[in-house]
């Protein structure tokens, strides 16, 4: 049979120019190389295709087995609802090949009768649930691929709506063809939990609900690829637990939303309120287009799947409370802490996020590599996505080493105290017990200061509140300083204890004083800060600012 634009058997469409499959009027998400695998047998239909044929057409010049093949055709199958025990579309010939058995027709597109929009649920994926802590978060995976690729979706996600859209289908199958691939909705947005708009989550607990889903699929070890305000929390994620990381991608991100002295590309306070107010006044239309998605804001059927997208994903109350808690988040100190190999990708004429922001992440980021690709659009899967999934698969198929000691960023909390005997040891106690509560770990309990580290900001210093609070009822005064740093995994030691250390020496009783790095990581953790100046420390090349912190 001669290659047809259309090919027809049964109630499915096969695409050839669109690159999707239709059962009636809805897409049917296939990966590129099962559509591949797909299209070859249907313009082969009713001979019996042999197996190295098979590899050669779909995967010229590159040497896979038949493990890799059954895999693909079980996915056709399961796309098909063919049953392979009574099929009626694919037949196997045991150990020879496969022969496409139901009559197809063949011919040019034709324009398609307008239908009612029905959408997959979950495109056909099943849609699971992670527990992390007391919130259950929903998530997917596609795909087999030899890597697990996190992919984290910027401000509001929904699982279902991706795969409404027929280009962010067809991204994310790509994405699958090159590793399994792992989709979640943040809580308090898509098919997770809901939760109240004052307890939407920080960084920090969105870093517990990646660990989480990545724990519920069994992944010990995981790309990140983080789009728009994803690629803060990749990247703080990075940093925090490198032997959870394989490697780092961020496509269209930033170190910090927010305008300042040396960050002059962020958007300005009037900016992000206008944006706010259009958010309150136009939720449930298409908000934010025509920065977002440039290229496709005059197309109706776009406009009306983004404005579901949105919908669907968040109210307008926690769109909001996420687009000011977002605007607040500054990770450009974390960015040194990254030790994982890295790719960064950003379009030229982005207008939702300038070009200089990507170029800013990757040059502080040790080793990053920038690629900078035409284009305005915001959204990696509408304009040329083909640009962005070949430097990805280019990225993903290279050997990354890593050299050197391993290294993680962490949280210290030091506390000090004048008590005597008695009261050190009711201390130490009081200080042990909310170390634990908080997860956080001594690293010697025996005598003065009481030090502990942590892998989230916001804990430490809730936990030195904690330990204040409860000491001053048994009237210690206790002095706390809390500061983030890169240290290593097997010797926890070293200037980030000592800046710790300085830090709670210059605190008053009762005090909990922190770093500025810290403040900038922990929006929406419900803690206060008063500035305090800055400190001069020995070994800095420059003054650290520092806060008092407290309990709202």
């Amino acid at each position: 049979m001669q290659s047809e634009s259309l090919l027809t058997f049964g109630e499915y469409r096969l695409d050839a120019v669109s690159g999707h499959l239709y059962r009636g009027a809805v897409p049917v998400p296939l990966t590129p190389k099962a559509f591949a695998l797909l299209r070859y047998l249907a313009e082969h239909a009713g001979r019996l295709v042999p197996k190295q044929e098979l590899l050669d057409a779909v995967w010229p010049g590159v040497f896979v087995g038949d493990a890799v093949l059954k895999v693909s055709i079980r996915e056709v199958r399961k796309s098909l609802d063919d049953d392979p025990r009574a099929p009626r579309f694919i037949e196997t010939a045991h150990r020879r090949g496969y022969r496409f058995m139901a009559p197809v027709t063949g011919g040019e597109v034709q324009p398609a009768e307008p239908a009612a929009p029905v959408m997959p649920a979950a495109g056909g994926h099943r849609v699971s649930y992670a527990r992390s802590g007391n919130v259950n978060i929903a998530y997917q995976v596609v795909g087999s691929g030899p890597v697990d690729l996190v992919f984290v979706m910027g401000w509001v996600s929904h699982l279902e709506y991706f795969w409404s859209e027929p280009s962010f289908a067809r991204f994310l199958g790509r994405l699958a063809s090159m590793a399994r691939l792992i989709l979640f909705d943040k809580r308090g947005t898509g098919l997770s939990d809901p939760v109240p708009v004052t307890q939407l989550p920080t960084l920090e607990q969105r870093l517990d609900d990646v660990r989480a889903v990545m724990e519920a699929v069994g992944s010990e070890r995981a790309v990140l690829l983080g789009v728009s305000e994803g690629g803060p929390l990749c990247s703080l994620f990075a940093a925090t637990y490198p032997a959870k990381t394989e490697a780092l991608v961020m496509i269209g991100s930033y170190a910090r939303r927010m305008r300042d002295e040396d960050y002059p590309w962020g958007t300005t306070r009037e900016e992000r309120d206008a944006f706010c107010d259009s958010i309150v006044d136009e939720w449930g239309g298409p908000v934010g287009i025509d920065v977002r998605a440039p290229s496709r804001a005059a197309d109706p059927a776009f406009r009306e799947w983004w404005a579901s997208y949105l919908r669907m994903g968040s109210s307008p109350g926690a769109a909001v409370a996420l687009t000011r808690m977002n605007a607040e988040i500054d990770i450009r100190d974390v960015l040194p802490s990254i030790r994982v190999p890295t790719l960064v990708l950003h379009r030229h004429g982005d207008r939702c996020l300038k070009v200089e922001e990507g170029r800013y992440l990757a040059s502080r980021i040790p080793g990053a590599t920038f690629i900078e690709l035409p284009g305005e659009d915001h959204l990696p899967f509408v304009g040329n996505q083909d640009e962005i999934l070949v430097e990805i698969e280019r990225f993903l198929s290279h050997a990354h080493v890593r050299t050197g000691p391993e290294r993680v960023l962490a949280t210290v909390l030091t506390v000090t105290s004048d008590a005597g005997p008695a009261d050190a040891e009711h201390l130490r106690r009081v200080f042990a017990r909310e170390v634990t509560w908080y997860r956080g770990r001594s690293l010697d309990a025996s005598g003065e200061p009481l030090v502990a580290l942590f892998d989230g900001p916001g804990r430490a210093v809730q936990c030195g509140c904690s330990v204040a609070a409860v000491a001053q009822r048994s009237r210690i005064a206790v002095r706390a300083g809390v500061h983030i740093g890169e240290c290593e995994t097997s010797e926890p030691r070293g200037p980030i204890v000592e800046i710790s250390r300085n830090i709670a020496a210059t605190a008053g009783p009762g005090e909990v004083i922190v770093s500025r790095m810290v403040v900038d990581l922990v929006p929406g953790s419900g803690l206060q800060f008063v500035d305090r100046g800055a400190l001069r420390l020995p070994g800095l090349a420059r003054d650290l600012p520092v806060l008092a912190a407290s309990r709202c």
